[in-house]
């Protein structure tokens, strides 16, 4: 009994302490010639704490490190419900504002947004250059990228997102729940919002999706649609991860 007690509690002391301030850069490559020789990097669920300015940091440069092409992040920048739960967005932003790559960074808004102010998330985004995709897109050379609104707090419109241009085309969403609503012409969709279940065991024991666990492990080739929803980088409700890392995700095209 003493050493099932003993387990329980260093099984406590890792999930509460120390793997939700792991960082792991995870390196998925995905068969597309169209998007050949493209590297992006995707975060999300950012979820921060008015004490988290290293983890903040950290992130960043980890961000920077991977030399991206694009970067692309997913929604849920603060934590919790309320304002006084996370570090305000000005400061947050302000940080973003250091991220490197060759186009720029693209976001969209979460649900943690959208209840703490989504205008105000937004106006200071953009004010430290990181374009908020809503209901939109932004095309360059070879390729675009679009996004959605959140599916909670604002109204998605997948139609309205996509280009019409014929490129090939990123298609950026704060939660996986649009996936019916996705053309099997979009190369790759990218989502956060389930952080992976946050505690694993085989797979995830619960995640917050109408379609329960489909979409909580990475990459998914669902019949030609495609997707990768990353565990991402803070947690929610409860403080805990367990077999559920926090993640960047580096996404290069062959």
């Amino acid at each position: 009994m003493k050493f099932i007690i003993l387990i329980l509690i260093c099984i406590s002391v890792w999930a509460v302490f120390i793997e939700p301030n792991i960082l792991t850069v995870k390196h998925i490559k995905i068969n597309d010639k169209n998007l050949k020789g493209l590297k992006v990097v995707f975060a999300s669920d950012f979820h921060i704490k008015p004490y988290e300015m290293f983890r903040l940091k950290r992130v960043i440069r980890a961000i920077n490190e991977q030399n991206p092409d694009i970067v692309l992040l997913g929604g849920d920048y603060v934590n919790g419900h309320k304002k006084g739960m996370s570090m305000t967005i000005d400061k947050i932003a302000k940080e973003f504002s250091n991220i490197h790559s060759k186009y720029g960074t693209y976001a969209v808004i979460g649900n943690h947004d959208g209840w703490q102010g989504k205008e105000e998330v937004i106006t200071e985004l953009e004010k430290n250059k990181i374009k908020v995709l809503l209901n939109s897109n932004v095309c360059f050379d070879y390729f675009c990228i679009a996004g959605v609104d959140d599916l909670q707090t604002g109204n998605p419109d997948v139609k309205k997102a996509l280009p019409l241009n014929g490129k090939p085309v990123i298609l950026l969403s704060h939660t996986p729940d649009i996936m019916p609503d996705v053309p099997y012409s979009v190369n790759l969709t990218l989502a956060g919002h389930l952080h992976g279940g946050q505690i694993r065991l085989k797979n995830a024991l619960i995640v917050p999706s109408k379609f329960g666990k489909k979409y909580s492990d990475g990459f998914l080739d669902d019949n030609g649609k495609k997707i990768y929803t990353t565990y991402g980088l803070g947690t929610s409700i409860l403080p805990v991860r367990f077999n559920c890392p926090p993640e960047i995700t580096v996404i290069t095209f062959d």
